[in-house]
């Protein structure tokens, strides 16, 4: 008799993303359901996916965990996969998912069975996928059941909180955005105004100190404690960006702060 798994759902969010979007949706055919939530594409979406047979809702956008955990909701199963448009699931990475909703399907009634799955994210990146560094493995906790975890309301670098046992899986989420270095880097400066001000508002402070030896502690840990040297020059260039945006945020908290009335 053929093993039998919990029913998954993927949950897509989307704006724009009809030159990525199909590939992603067809390395997810294997779910039960893919539910992808528009925020007002003008460029063909929403019709793409609703001919690779997602069912396609409507939302205005309301910040990155916000929408997400609306995607979720809107889900008919519990077990849920969310992915980016960017993104694709490899095959490896299939059959550690469907092999992990068998086990939960035999021990959903036991306390130690895993509540979310973690798995590694390769990030493609002026051209390469880089192996080492910041942006190998970059552990995403993308695969849950909603009864038990949710997305954090952050407006950026949003989270599953999850109640219970996390499980790790093998195979790699593949993450290729297509974007130009320009984009990436605008992209980049709304990120870190976006943390700046979360920093602040969760009582956070900056100082000069904080502004010069972060980007210097980071390209550390990365390019030689991680290896992102041998990523070559992207990964070279991936990591100068991180240090950069490390100190471009707390640069930006300090000049919030000194802006702030006495």
């Amino acid at each position: 008799m053929p093993a039998t798994r919990q029913p998954l759902s993927v949950a897509i969010i989307t704006l724009n993303a009809a030159n990525q979007l199909e590939a992603c949706l067809q390395s997810a055919r294997f779910a039960d359901e893919i539910v992808v939530v528009d925020s007002g594409s003008t460029d063909g979406t929403q019709a793409l996916a609703e001919r690779c047979g997602a069912r396609v809702l409507q939302q205005d956008w309301l910040g990155f965990g916000p929408q997400k955990q609306f995607a979720i909701e809107a889900a008919r199963h519990d077990w849920v996969l969310c992915l980016d448009a960017d993104e694709r699931v490899t095959p490896a990475l299939q059959a550690a998912i469907e092999s992990a909703l068998e086990i939960s399907q035999t021990s959903a009634s036991t306390s130690a069975a895993p509540h979310a799955f973690r798995f590694p994210r390769c990030n493609r990146f002026l051209g390469r996928y880089l192996k080492h560094g910041e942006g190998y493995p970059d552990w995403s906790l993308r695969l849950f059941d909603r009864r038990h975890a949710r997305w954090s309301d952050d407006a950026v670098h949003e989270k599953v909180l999850c109640d219970g046992p996390i499980g790790t899986l093998a195979g790699d989420l593949l993450h290729d955005s297509a974007e130009s270095l320009s984009s990436y880097l605008t992209k980049q400066n709304r990120y870190t105004s976006l943390a700046a001000d979360m920093a602040l508002l969760a009582g956070k402070r900056s100082s000069l100190g904080r502004v010069a030896l972060s980007p210097l502690v980071r390209f550390i840990k990365f390019y030689f404690i991680r290896q992102g040297f041998r990523d070559g020059l992207p990964g070279f260039v991936h990591i100068a960006i991180g240090c950069f945006n490390s100190m471009i945020k707390y640069a930006k908290m300090l000049e919030r702060q000194n802006a702030a009335p006495r």
